[in-house]
């Protein structure tokens, strides 16, 4: 196939998700990668360092020249992007809303894969709540983008089953290499034709929100499986977090690990058990046994190595979380 022939298309992420997508696409002898887009360094950890994307630091293995952006839609970004002769642009976890002009310059228009079955679910945060609602089925959306916040036209979607012990880091990863199973396929049935967009059912959507660091905060009145899906919702970031204390010190400590015990209660946020065989806490039904946990300043542990230097005793009280200094 002669490079004139190739699909020409400009990849825009940011998230890991979108890393096995980029990889799959670089690889691909029918699509000619003409350039990649992620956003610009982001400070992140306590120390508040420039870090750069997952996407950015991919990029060098594909060959293809990278850019990150301030803003996409600026008119030197449009300008920039309009020389390019654009088939298609594919946007994976870009973390910037496209304005119209830049959704109409390639032939074929713009394309999101976004990691739900649209159109629940979306908006910012649609892997976390999937898991936070139990659902047993989640999956990857192959879309048309518009000017609305995924709003536009389905190409396909693919089912992904939940088995119940998912957490938000592996899911995101996961849902990568299976949309990266399909995307060169999908993307070249769109550029030939084959697959046109089908509007969504607006009446059904359901909309997700970016998530926020008090979101972590236990609430110990949810049943056991709420407070054990979020303890998977919700890692690595901002954590399932709540605080202990006894009569020398508190600590606010971020769950990891849980198990559900629904034989065992009690009032919410009591201890039942806090020994060298467990450390379980009742919720609004049932309870759960805190198996892994991060204390404040501190590395990841079994709770029964914290309950060695932190004395708790059964009966105690440990309440929802205070946002960590």
């Amino acid at each position: 196939m002669s490079n004139s022939q190739k699909i020409r298309l400009y990849f825009l992420g940011s998230g890991e998700i979108a890393v096995p997508v980029l990889e799959a696409v670089s690889a691909s002898a029918k699509i000619d990668l003409v350039g990649i887009g992620t956003q610009k360094d982001q400070p992140a950890g306590r120390h508040r360092m420039l870090q750069e994307t997952p996407i950015a630091k991919f990029a060098p293995k594909t060959g293809a020249p990278l850019d990150k952006f301030e803003s996409l839609n600026a008119p030197e970004s449009l300008a920039y992007l309009a020389d390019l002769d654009l088939d298609i642009i594919l946007v994976v976890s870009f973390g910037q809303i496209l304005r119209e002009p830049v959704l109409n310059l390639p032939r074929h228009g713009c394309m999101n894969v976004h990691s739900s079955l649209l159109p629940r679910f979306r908006g910012a945060s649609p892997i976390t709540n999937a898991i936070l609602n139990r659902d047993s089925v989640t999956g990857v959306t192959f879309m048309r983008m518009d000017k609305g916040l995924d709003t536009g036209g389905v190409f396909c979607t693919l089912r992904y089953p939940l088995i119940g012990n998912e957490y938000s880091d592996d899911l995101e990863k996961a849902l990568g290499r299976f949309a990266a199973e399909h995307i060169v396929e999908v993307v070249d049935r769109i550029v030939s034709g084959k697959m046109k967009p089908v509007p969504q059912n607006h009446q059904e959507a359901v909309i997700t929100r970016k998530i926020k660091k008090q979101d972590g905060a236990i609430d110990w009145s949810l049943a056991a499986e709420d407070v054990e899906a979020r303890i998977r919702a919700y890692h690595p970031w901002p954590g399932a977090y709540f605080v202990a204390a006894n009569p020398e010190r508190c600590s606010t400590i971020k769950v990891t690990a849980a198990r559900v015990i629904g034989d065992r209660h009690g009032t919410p946020g009591r201890i039942l058990q806090a020994d060298r065989h467990g450390w379980v806490v009742a919720c609004g039904r049932g309870a759960i046994e805190l198996i892994r946990i991060v204390p404040q300043g501190r590395k990841e542990m079994g709770s029964p190595d914290f309950l060695n230097g932190f004395k708790l005793t059964g009966g105690m009280m440990v309440f929802g979380g205070a946002e960590e200094t």
